[in-house]
């Protein structure tokens, strides 16, 4: 085994860089990835929990971890950032960034978990390169580092020896390409079976619903109804009759409200339909007629368009997941 370079003699050394206040999914998700590598390769990774003093570290539900300093760790392969709520108060603490600058020069490979970007950006790690975070604060860090370039709608992302993740359970798709780098795709096939999870979760950074994402109290009723009648006529005109406005108020009102236009929502909400027909194994010409799209090649478009994948591909990859 120590012959194969995917299975070196020595284990890689995980390091878990944690603060008060970290989502405890961001680290005890990608934790059990690595763990249960090793059960399909032996001695393949020793992991660490580390914070800018060390000790007890307390998450945000109040479960505490215990940690080693960050300062003074040697010989680290990988640095892997948590996020949680606590990463407004770290990015405060000049000592703990200092401390994240001066590991990221000595390590392998450096990576995040969930708003852990904001603490890898804070220590200049992401200038120059395309990162992803949470969906939610995509934008926030987007403004408060403009040479950083962000990809909200993405489960993780890999420039070179620097990989960020989405929020909070993508952690564990992170670690699952981690080790699909380190150890070959058919390990962590084994871990995510064993997880019950994706091996590649299929599409973009879908954790939340389109209902979800177009909230607004004032259009919440129509948003349900048109997800209840996407087989239907949802035009422009169709919709405003229903909200009970004129055509033009409506279009400017609901985009205002929601972020996005009324034939973008509707889109969204047919695609996401259309995404959970098609992991109960339906005929995609039937699902693009039940859903609204009207015919297959304007599902593909849309897939391409929301998931970076057309629906065939997608179906291959959820019946190897």
């Amino acid at each position: 085994m120590s012959k194969n370079p995917r299975f070196p003699p020595k284990p890689r050394t995980v390091l878990f860089v944690l603060f008060p206040g970290f989502q405890i999914l961001d680290v005890a998700g990608p934790l059990a990835a690595f763990e249960i590598a090793c059960r399909f390769a032996p001695n393949a990774y020793r992991l660490k929990l580390a914070s800018s003093k060390g000790g007890m570290t307390p998450s945000s539900s109040g479960v505490a971890m215990p940690t080693e300093a960050i300062k003074g760790q040697i010989n680290i392969d990988t640095m892997v950032v948590s996020g949680g709520n606590g990463t407004r108060e770290a990015l405060q603490d000049d000592v703990f960034i200092t401390a994240i600058q001066r590991l990221a020069a000595r390590v392998r490979r450096i990576t995040s978990v969930c708003s852990g970007s904001f603490l890898l950006a804070q220590a200049g790690l992401l200038d120059g390169k395309t990162c992803t975070t949470h969906w939610r604060r995509a934008p926030q860090l987007a403004a408060m580092f403009p040479n950083v370039s962000v990809e909200p709608d993405r489960i993780y992302i890999r420039e070179g020896n620097v990989w960020t993740s989405a929020g909070v359970s993508a952690g564990i798709d992170l670690a699952l390409g981690l080790i699909a780098d380190d150890l070959g795709p058919e390990v962590a096939s084994n871990v995510a079976r064993e997880m019950v999870v994706y091996a590649k979760r299929p599409g973009g950074q879908a954790q939340h619903s389109a209902l979800l994402d177009l909230d607004a109290p004032r259009f919440s009723k129509l948003n349900a109804w048109m997800r209840d009648h996407l087989s239907e006529d949802l035009s422009v005109d169709r919709l405003a009759a229903e909200a009970a406005m004129s055509e033009r108020n409506f279009a400017r009102a609901y985009t205002a409200e929601t972020g996005v236009t009324p034939a973008k929502a509707v889109e969204r909400m047919r695609a996401e339909a259309a995404r959970a027909a098609l992991e109960q194994g339906g005929a995609i010409q039937e699902i693009a007629r039940q859903t609204g799209f009207g015919d297959p090649e304007r599902m593909r478009r849309a897939f391409v368009r929301h998931y970076g994948a057309p629906p065939a591909a997608m179906r291959r990859t959820l019946r190897h997941a």
